[in-house]
């Protein structure tokens, strides 16, 4: 959602993840209602990877002004349809270190790699915006996968550090703190009317957010 939000408001986009069949079309619905933008497949934990799309981004466009760090995983079971219980991604005693790794990989490393790569090219361009997705999860605990929190919070006290090092830059640097969202992260839990209900409860609108939500946020 972000990136239909950002090319309709004239940004030229490039659209990265390793669901290349998603991205595509994603761009081509750019395309076809008037916006510019190019898909690349980004594994946001390859430093190499981030490197090379960063020089072809300042390449083709002559600079970066804005990156979005969302790509993230919440550490359930990907086989799991319908969540059986409150903590998504198991007790912190039946995790492995592998699956840990993994959480803390996409979501708090991908970041750091993210944002190192833009921040030369953003210098060079006289500034610039770093969005991060965190969650609620980075401020306060809950059932949540304990390796989703630490991943989330340590996204928030990165973005902190980065926007003090770099606003001699102008380059800003925020993260974003969702509540429950309605995604395919997230679908498992709210297939479960007993896991929802208890959500929603905790919701003051009432309602789960949508992905338009945070990208209008």
């Amino acid at each position: 959602e972000p990136a239909r939000v950002f090319a309709g408001h004239g940004a030229r986009v490039v659209v990265c993840d390793v669901n290349a069949a998603l991205g595509q079309g994603i761009v081509e619905e750019i395309g076809n209602s008037g916006g510019e933008a190019i898909f690349r497949t980004l594994d946001v934990t390859d430093e190499g990877q981030w490197e090379a799309l960063v020089a072809e981004t300042e390449e083709t466009y002559g600079r970066l002004d804005a990156l979005t760090n969302i790509a993230g995983v919440s550490g359930r079971d990907p086989k799991q349809n319908i969540q059986t219980s409150l903590t998504a991604g198991g007790l912190l005693e039946d995790q492995t270190l592998a699956q840990w790794s993994l959480v803390m990989e996409v979501n708090a490393t991908g970041t750091f790699l993210g944002t190192k790569g833009a921040i030369a090219p953003m210098r060079r361009s006289g500034g610039g915006s770093i969005i991060n997705i965190s969650s609620i999860c980075g401020i306060i605990g809950s059932y949540a996968n304990a390796a989703y929190h630490a991943s989330k919070g340590a996204v928030r006290i990165f973005s902190k550090a980065a926007a003090i090092q770099y606003a001699p830059d102008s380059i800003r640097v925020n993260s974003i703190h969702p509540g429950f969202v309605d995604t395919p992260m997230t679908e498992p839990g709210h297939a479960n009317p007993d896991i929802a209900k208890i959500r929603l409860e905790a919701t003051p609108l009432g309602r789960f957010g949508t992905p338009r939500d945070i990208a209008m946020g």
